[in-house]
């Protein structure tokens, strides 16, 4: 049960970085790499943010598990 908390900490931990990074992508904050197809354009903001609470609710429900 423990190992199945600390895999889902991780997973959530990176489906909200990466929605982050989709996010500021798509709003044209990080700009990186240059020539990514997902700069500027505003499907990426509302994917990253469902992606973002996705994982923070992965994050949730990991720490919810009984101990």
């Amino acid at each position: 049960m423990r190992l199945a908390r600390i895999l889902l900490t991780i997973v959530g931990v990176a489906a909200a970085l990466i929605g982050l990074v989709w996010i500021g992508q798509g709003t044209g904050l990080f700009p990186y790499p240059a020539s990514s197809f997902m700069i500027n354009q505003s499907p990426w903001i509302l994917r990253g943010t469902i992606l973002a609470v996705i994982g923070v609710v992965i994050v949730w429900v990991a720490r919810r598990f009984r101990r």
